[in-house]
């Protein structure tokens, strides 16, 4: 990917960037929550019209399950026997890999639906049916008041979009085709959608969604700024964080140093707190920073700049192989991945950095920074892997990597899924889903045979995909890392 693609940012949409193509409607399956459908890690039981692709897991299935249970109580059998599939039907479009439709949710300036918007015909059955049912489906109290009237009932229920409006969207060709694959099209294009949503910025290198009912949406600059931009668009003229003094990085077009990522607490409308990994220069000695900062009690756009509280650092023997990643997982704690120090072969120390469990370069870090205000910046988890070994670092989750420098966490299989971007020392970089399980961490971190073998070449392409080792696929690395 060049240099100039990444100066503007592109997000998953269903807006095609051809200026002269005609204009399409083309299915955008999402969830209430703005991600995407997924598959389930196990089936589902209540909903189980859903278990191969949509936007509930066994637990959120689960809870729709314990509400139907509690709305059943009110009825006889007979009552059941009538309304019961209404109820279900309605209640499980929450699961929908259309819920945002359904829920009037895509469109941040507008409130969302509490019911999903029915069709018209399916509303005056319902209401010819079961029109008491709806108190006991909402805690508006507008119900009393419309139970009686058609016309206002099904105002309130219906959904004007009759390609999206429960239940055509079940039986619609266009958007149940092909649901949930990426699929070619006669001409060998993919079926994949990307929107512009910021452009004139100069490296951008990390995008993080605020995540807190307010649908900003933060990008950050290698520079060391991270800017904001708001549900319409618009980006704020004062960055969320201004960190160019103190980042060390330069003009060179490969340079890997630089502000490298930012991740919200996962409590963030609470907490409100953001952590920080960016390279620094403390007496002419090259180091990665991952700071704590909290947001402004005055600005909910800003970080406070003075209340930056600087988590660990670690001393860089060369200006690559910086890693770059935070992430919050699943169990509530930060995962930090950093590079082995850099060169080619990981030449520093008897073996290495990355194999050598006394030093934290090479590793996947894992901490625990909750209840840290009075205390310590971080714990220890009590179940990481070498908490307890003699000589090894007890914040390394897992060890024997190169240079991470982005990783995500697979939905469907939150607690041993990973997808990891990692760059090889020569002409090609690995694609790969890594899976991490408490018995597998060491052995699958730690393979030394799974590296990247030295080459001539030190060059990395940071292209958007899921690498690391045991590969199903190779991307030739043809550009510096930004």
């Amino acid at each position: 990917m060049s240099r100039a693609l990444w100066q503007r940012v592109l997000l998953p949409g269903c807006w095609l960037l051809l200026l002269l193509a005609p204009r399409t409607a083309l299915p955008h399956p999402q969830c209430l929550d703005y991600k995407p459908p997924f598959q389930p890690q196990e089936p589902l039981g209540f909903c189980k019209e859903y278990s191969k692709f949509g936007c509930c897991d066994v637990e959120k299935d689960r809870l729709i399950s314990q509400r139907y249970l509690m709305i059943k109580d009110y009825f006889d059998d007979s009552g059941i026997l009538t309304c019961g599939k209404y109820i279900r039907s309605i209640l499980c479009q929450e699961c929908s890999p259309y819920s945002a439709h359904l829920y009037d949710a895509e469109d941040a300036n507008t409130p969302m639906r509490e019911l999903p918007g029915l069709c018209g015909e399916y509303c005056s059955e319902f209401w010819h049916q079961c029109r008491y049912v709806l108190s006991l489906l909402t805690d508006n109290n507008i119900t009393a008041a419309i139970e009686d009237d058609r016309d206002l009932f099904c105002n309130f229920l219906e959904l004007k979009d009759p390609q999206y409006c429960y239940p055509n969207v079940l039986s619609n060709t266009d958007l149940n085709a092909n649901l949930g694959s990426v699929q070619a099209d006669p001409e060998g294009c993919l079926q994949l959608c990307l929107q512009e949503v910021a452009n004139g910025l100069r490296n951008p290198v990390a995008m993080v969604h605020a995540d807190d009912g307010t649908h900003r949406f933060f990008v950050a600059e290698q520079l060391g700024y991270v800017w904001v931009y708001l549900p319409n668009g618009s980006r704020v003229d004062r960055p969320f964080l201004n960190l160019t003094r103190a980042v060390l990085t330069s003009p060179w077009a490969g340079d890997e140093r630089g502000f490298l990522c930012m991740a919200l607490h996962p409590r963030f409308t609470s907490v409100r707190k953001a952590y920080v990994y960016y390279s620094v220069a403390v007496k002419k000695q090259e180091r990665i920073r991952i700071s704590e900062f909290t947001l402004s009690t005055t600005d909910m756009n800003m970080l406070d700049h003075s209340s930056e509280r600087t988590l660990l650092e670690v001393v860089e023997p060369a200006s690559n192989h910086n890693g770059g990643q935070l992430l919050f997982g699943h169990d509530g704690y930060l995962y930090i991945f950093i590079g082995d120090g850099g060169r080619g072969g990981d030449p520093f120390g008897k073996f290495g950095n990355s194999q050598n469990k006394s030093t934290l370069l090479g590793k996947v870090l894992r901490v625990d920074v909750d209840n840290n205000d009075d205390g310590a910046p971080y714990s220890i988890p009590s179940d990481n892997p070498f908490l307890r070994e003699k000589g090894s670092r007890p914040e390394i989750y897992a060890y024997g990597v190169r240079n991470m420098w982005r990783c995500s966490i697979d939905r469907a299989t939150p607690s041993r899924a990973r997808g990891v971007a990692a760059c090889s020392a020569g002409t090609w970089d690995r694609t790969s889903l890594r899976r991490w399980t408490s018995s597998s961490r060491e052995e699958t971190m730690a393979g030394g045979q799974r590296r990247a073998s030295p080459a001539t070449t030190n060059s990395c392409a940071k292209t958007p995909l899921w690498m690391t080792s045991s590969p199903f696929m190779r991307t030739p690395t043809k550009w510096g890392s930004p």
